[in-house]
């Protein structure tokens, strides 16, 4: 393909190089916060977050999905990339998919509470007894915020977003057709937020098959982008 389609004046293969290296990354990142996560699940409760910050700060901020915080950023390089690459032959759902995506990854990172809740452990254990239930308020008012409205809208926009993704990738024919049904798996699959229980942890780890698959797919054509 000719990234420079998109504007003759505009040279993208610097923007979907460095893609593809945020790619590997995201490849990298993936099995280590799965492997985080079967280690040392993260606690059910406030108390559980506030004890676990006292002992292990990092791993405090790991359970509170901090590594994701870096996710959400090569993942706007991705969609960037994707819309430039789809541009020539779908210039209507690259652009909604990019809007989208940037605006339900801007409302996760409004989600997550990892140094509030880092900042309210410290203060917690500081406090006298009788003011203690203050911190444990506050805090379980940003875990409600962390799984809440803006987080499922995040989620199921993303879904959305991917599926607009794979339905022009599967209609273009320079790239190869799984490239586009692992993303359109990966969107079907993430049509059920994680917050939604025990089916929805489930569901959110099985996406992340097909999403494996569809980023290392992804690398070829961001490589030799000409």
């Amino acid at each position: 393909m000719n990234p420079s389609a998109l504007s003759p004046s505009v040279d993208w293969k610097p923007l979907l190089r460095f893609t593809w290296w945020c790619a590997v990354a995201m490849l990298a990142l993936i099995p280590v916060q799965v492997v985080i996560y079967l280690v040392s699940p993260p606690p059910e409760s406030v108390a559980g977050f506030f004890e676990l910050f006292r002992e292990n700060w990092l791993l405090g901020l790991l359970s509170l999905d901090l590594l994701y915080l870096f996710n959400n950023t090569l993942i706007i390089f991705i969609y960037l990339s994707l819309s430039i690459m789809l541009w020539p032959t779908a210039p209507k759902r690259s652009l909604v998919a990019l809007v989208l995506g940037i605006i339900g990854i801007t409302l996760y990172y409004t989600t997550n509470p990892s140094f509030e809740f880092w900042s309210l452990s410290t203060h917690y254990f500081a406090a006298p007894e009788a003011s203690k239930f203050i911190y444990l308020a506050a805090g379980e008012g940003l875990f409600a915020g962390y799984t809440g409205t803006a987080f499922n809208v995040y989620y199921l926009l993303n879904a959305f977003v991917l599926l607009l993704y794979a339905w022009a990738l599967l209609e273009n024919p320079k790239y190869k057709k799984s490239l586009g049904y692992f993303g359109l798996a990966s969107a079907i699959l993430m049509s059920i937020p994680s917050s939604a229980g025990v089916l929805g942890l489930i569901f959110s780890l099985l996406s992340l098959i097909p999403w494996i698959g569809f980023v290392g797919l992804l690398l070829k054509p961001l490589r030799s982008a000409d």
